[in-house]
């Protein structure tokens, strides 16, 4: 389903998992200047911020979708994917961030918020 990525920064005592769907913040120009999504770029992007790894920071890991969604295609099954996302890595991490293009992100956040009703660990959704 997805393929993990660890992000270089300073381990800190809180962990989160950053769930890439897909969406323009991890997008690239392609040679016709068309952005497209690249499989690692957002990693590398996060990687390379040097506020994630001053003290205090939480710990980030980074995995994407096998196949990044444009949003406007987000279907149900997208949803148990990241739903699953979250129920795979629960012990594991103190919050998840889902980073989702806008075009139906809110669809998914309300979606995801029945899905894991009652859940005890925070999940915000963000794109650009």
């Amino acid at each position: 389903m997805s393929t993990q990525i660890e992000a270089c920064v300073a381990e800190g005592t809180t962990k989160v998992l950053v769930i890439y769907t897909g969406g323009t913040v991890g997008m690239q120009p392609g040679p016709d200047g068309a952005l497209r999504p690249v499989k690692g770029f957002l990693n590398k992007k996060i990687s390379g911020l040097e506020e994630l790894k001053k003290t205090g920071m939480p710990s980030l890991t980074v995995i994407e979708f096998d196949e990044l969604i444009d949003s406007s295609d987000v279907t149900p099954n997208c949803w148990k994917k990241m739903a699953k996302a979250i129920e795979d890595n629960y012990y594991d991490y103190d919050g998840f961030v889902v980073i989702h293009g806008t075009d139906t992100m809110a669809y998914s956040a309300s979606a995801l918020s029945f899905m894991l009703a009652n859940l005890g660990k925070p999940v915000v959704f963000t794109g650009s």
